[in-house]
């Protein structure tokens, strides 16, 4: 199967418009993109190594509805969705959106970083690890039976039918992170399994590790999908001007379960490999390769570093980087 390939929108930020969403969603389904994903926040504190200090933020949720609106066949995803809504909610607003644009849903749910967004609506306790858990036994309840009744601890509830069900069934549930713990949950429950930055390396491993378990349980192996940073232009150095390669060698040195580079830190550029994809449309070509190579099945471009320039990079990946995917993918093995 061919590798699918999406874009992070700009829902948040001081680039965040309408505009870029709701045309750039149509000119990227017009380039052949086969997807587009927004993150999820609350009370959003911007991430110092990768946005400047605006805190705008479009909800995730009623941002998927309206591009859904305007778009044929993008598929809508959330990496991540974290679970400050009571997950009813979530059921009754997943349901909805299918019924207004149609099957195209993909549910990324991750444990959120931030304490305070939870602290901000009572929730400081909550165990979110679990609550992601709950979140999809909950839903894939309700997407699919009647007078539900649930309790595990952190939810409950009697008697519940949420209606409408989603068109076409169950919606996908994907795991997001980039933990050994993050892809043992999706090898365990989920439907699919979403690192945000990750080294190639890492993320090789973190496939291996869900084959085996997967292999051992017989459950079906989780689609495989990454959201890496991405900077594209016509020459590797106009690229890298637009890029904090300090803050991302910093953020990789901070990440306690990443496999490193042989000199034992992150220094360079190449160190960053699959943390990363920058340079002229013939490199980034050459890093989507790897990460086909290891079994990725669907990628997704993080522009953030260059939201200002988001139609641009549509237009580039799109002519120059995407067609060559698919020819590569429609070459016959070699036998």
């Amino acid at each position: 199967m061919a590798m699918k390939f999406g874009l992070l929108l700009p829902h948040f930020g001081e680039e965040a418009s309408r505009e870029k969403l709701l045309e750039g969603s149509q000119l990227a389904e017009k380039m052949g993109f086969d997807s587009v994903w927004v993150r999820d926040h609350l009370v959003f504190e911007p991430h110092g190594e990768m946005e400047k200090p605006n805190r705008t933020f479009y909800d995730a949720l009623t941002t998927l509805t309206a591009i859904g609106a305007v778009t044929e066949k993008l598929e809508l995803g959330t990496g991540s969705l974290i679970p400050f809504r009571h997950p009813l909610v979530t059921a009754l607003m997943a349901g909805t959106i299918t019924q207004l644009v149609g099957p195209r849903l993909i549910l990324g749910f991750g444990a959120g970083t931030f304490d305070h967004e939870f602290e901000a609506i009572g929730w400081g306790d909550l165990d979110r690890v679990e609550a992601v858990r709950s979140n999809a036994e909950i839903l894939k309840r309700v997407f699919t039976e009647n007078d539900v009744t649930y309790d595990d601890g952190i939810f409950s509830f009697e008697n519940v039918t949420i209606e409408p069900k989603p068109v076409g069934g169950r919606v996908p549930f994907w795991y997001c992170g980039a933990t050994p713990r993050s892809a043992r949950l999706a090898a365990e429950y989920a439907d699919g399994w979403m690192p945000g930055r990750i080294s190639l390396a890492t993320m090789e491993k973190r496939i291996a590790n869900m084959r085996e378990l997967t292999d051992a349980s017989g459950r079906p192996m989780p689609t495989v999908s990454v959201i890496p940073p991405t900077s594209i232009e016509a020459t590797r150095e106009e690229a890298l001007k637009h890029v904090n390669i300090p803050g991302l060698l910093a953020w990789a040195n901070k990440a306690k379960f990443a496999v490193k580079p042989p000199s034992g830190t992150f220094e360079t550029v190449e160190d960053l490999e699959g943390q990363l994809i920058v340079g002229d449309p013939d490199e980034a070509v050459e890093e989507l390769r790897k990460f086909e190579a290891i079994g990725t099945e669907h990628l997704v471009f993080d522009f953030r570093f260059k939201f200002d320039r988001f139609f641009e990079q549509i237009e580039l990946l799109g002519t120059e980087v995407l067609p060559k995917m698919r020819e590569h993918a429609a070459e016959p093995a070699l036998t």
